[in-house]
């Protein structure tokens, strides 16, 4: 405001302008402009002298936008703006292309680089915008591309479209790219998983779109995330903050780098056949490995390189093991306490206390993990057999146990406490053909005599019992009992109903 005012003075002291400008080391049209503002408003020296620094700039401030535009141009570039805010958001679009539509409707209008000032400071104006400075290792924003890739199929000459997932880091802008085959939650957490492996490290939140792969409800404050995506972010030890629906610059950075990939990356890929989306991804990765390596506009260093200088050491490290996708299903507990995993058809175990309990399931591809109101209640390894039941004790009650633990090893613990006698003679009764459900009962008959006649009385009488040759509860009890023609008797009807030799029939035998 002082030169302008030491403009104004010598004006009035009747200096040229050129004398103005070459003493006050000013250009001449800018004086001009000046003067011939103070020239129309017919004020003297003595009256614009007299305002402040703040009227005297709006004074010519004013003057300076009546001047940059006398004519009715701008009017009409005005009215322009809002249609080419609108186009510019079209994949593809460009200001190049939007000013040549500009100047066939007015031949007389500006020039691009005026069309892209004015647009600029218009933008500004009707929609401002705040830089944020983020920190390193802090954020890592993650989107899907609007325009797909493909590759062939070998087999079927089929034509195979991909989505394309794109991450960049905030700070260093390290940017990585990798097509999936959908949007669906497997390919998104595999493509956020293969980001953090790609980058070594883990940053302290990621920030998504409200796509249902990680929001199945959006909130401008709250929004509820996606279970099984919210499980990878924990397993991870990162933080999910979704960025505000329909509010594209929460995430600019992303958004930016998806512009960047249509120039650098569609157009070279697009002039290639693929066959299958592996060989895709390596060409994709080469492009993207040049695009971080190469030095950003303006600077002498690249965005690995910054990455690798600044953010590297800032990120958590990675996991020991990989995260394992797991899938949701819900059912409810049957009477004899399993549960149905739909998609296999095989049934789990859970505690007996939560029968007919509605309750949910996480399987993975080696484990199911079964919770009742938030409580793990169960964890199984995975059985793709169906009709099958995978069983554990505990959940079982308490005399459905006692009939799961009798058990060809339990029956010989047990009878090892009273002797090498009544082992063998345990294993001579598991030998012979016969129903499993007749062995198990013979064997808990001969080891409940133990309890009553003791361990020696029911040593000895297996010790006499196979002496006879002939293996059954009722001959063991019969030697306890010293009823030796009881006992006579129960060995002839052992021997008429169990013939010894395979090749004599029945009836030959009782002849």
């Amino acid at each position: 405001m002082s030169k302008i005012r030491q403009i104004l003075r010598m004006y009035d002291q009747g200096r040229s302008r050129q004398y103005i400008a070459l003493h006050l080391d000013i250009a001449r049209n800018t004086v001009k402009k000046y003067l011939a503002t103070y020239d129309a408003s017919g004020l003297s020296f003595k009256e614009v002298n007299a305002l402040d620094d703040k009227a005297l700039e709006d004074f010519f401030g004013k003057a300076r936008e009546r001047e940059r535009d006398p004519s009715q141009r701008m009017q009409s570039l005005l009215r322009c703006f809002p249609h080419v805010d609108k186009e510019l958001k079209r994949i593809g679009m460009t200001r190049k292309i939007l000013w040549e539509a500009y100047k066939t409707e007015f031949p007389d209008g500006y020039a691009y680089t005026q069309f892209c000032d004015y647009y600029v400071s218009w933008k500004g104006r009707v929609n401002p915008t705040m830089h944020l400075d983020h920190k390193v290792g802090d954020k890592l924003f993650v989107d899907f591309a609007g325009e797909k890739l493909s590759y062939v199929d070998r087999d079927t000459g089929e034509e195979v479209a991909v989505e394309v997932f794109v991450a960049i880091l905030a700070a260093s802008q390290l940017t990585y790219v990798e097509a999936v085959h959908s949007q669906q939650k497997e390919d998104f957490i595999s493509a956020c998983e293969n980001t953090m492996h790609y980058i070594g490290g883990v940053p302290q939140a990621l920030v998504p779109d409200n796509l249902k792969a990680a929001v199945t409800k959006s909130n401008r404050y709250e929004p509820t995330l996606n279970e099984t995506f919210l499980d990878f972010a924990n397993h991870y030890g990162t933080t999910i903050l979704p960025a505000r629906a329909y509010r594209p610059r929460d995430k600019a950075l992303v958004e930016g780098a998806v512009k960047i990939m249509y120039r650098r990356l569609y157009i070279p890929i697009r002039q290639h056949t693929y066959f299958s989306l592996k060989s895709l991804n390596t060409a994709i990765r080469a492009i993207v490995d040049e695009h971080n390596n190469q030095p950003l506009k303006g600077r002498n260093y690249s965005r690995k390189m910054q990455f690798e200088e600044v953010e590297r050491q800032t990120l958590d490290p990675l996991p020991v093991q990989r995260y394992e996708f797991k899938k949701i299903f819900y059912g409810t507990v049957m009477k004899n306490s399993h549960i149905c995993l739909g998609p296999d058809k095989h049934y789990y175990s859970v505690p007996i206390r939560l029968i007919g309990k509605k309750i949910k399931i996480l399987y993975s591809g080696s484990t199911v993990e079964i919770f009742s109101n938030y409580d793990r209640v169960a964890v199984h390894k995975r059985n793709k057999t169906p009709y099958q039941h995978s069983t554990q004790q505990e959940h079982l009650a308490n005399t459905h146990r006692y009939s799961n633990e009798r058990t060809p090893e339990k029956f010989l613990e047990e009878a090892a406490a009273y002797g090498e006698d009544v082992v063998s003679y345990i294993l001579k009764i598991m030998e012979r053909k016969q129903h499993p459900e007749q062995i198990r009962k013979s064997c808990e008959g001969i080891l409940s005599l133990g309890k009553k006649a003791g361990a020696d009385r029911l040593a000895n009488a297996c010790r006499k019992a196979m002496d006879y040759g002939v293996y059954t509860y009722k001959n063991i009890q019969s030697i306890l009992e010293n009823n030796m023609d009881s006992y006579k008797e129960s060995i002839f009807a052992d021997e008429l109903l169990m013939p010894t030799h395979d090749n004599i029939r029945g009836e030959d035998y009782y002849k």
